[in-house]
């Protein structure tokens, strides 16, 4: 599939705005705004699932770490 681009209007602070201009040349400012929201929006994904494993953890029983190690030592003989 090829990577298609859509336009959006937001707004960046002014500060901003000037750094980018100033520090990235023009034809390299989306590519520079794309990959730092990439990397923001993995970092929002891995907070989201990290609080869900914590919620998680507290709804069930506390597991020992050697009980742990142990069926992960049984699935992976088995695969």
């Amino acid at each position: 599939m090829a990577n298609t681009a859509r336009k959006l209007n937001f707004m960046i602070r002014d500060e901003i705005a000037r750094e980018l201009e100033a520090l990235v040349p023009a034809g390299e400012r989306s590519r520079t705004v794309n990959d730092a929201l990439a990397k923001e929006l993995l970092a929002i994904r891995r907070r989201k699932l990290t609080d869900r494993l914590r919620t998680l953890r507290k709804k069930g029983p506390p597991v020992a770490t050697e009980d742990i190690v142990a069926a992960l030592r049984k699935d992976r003989k088995s695969h």
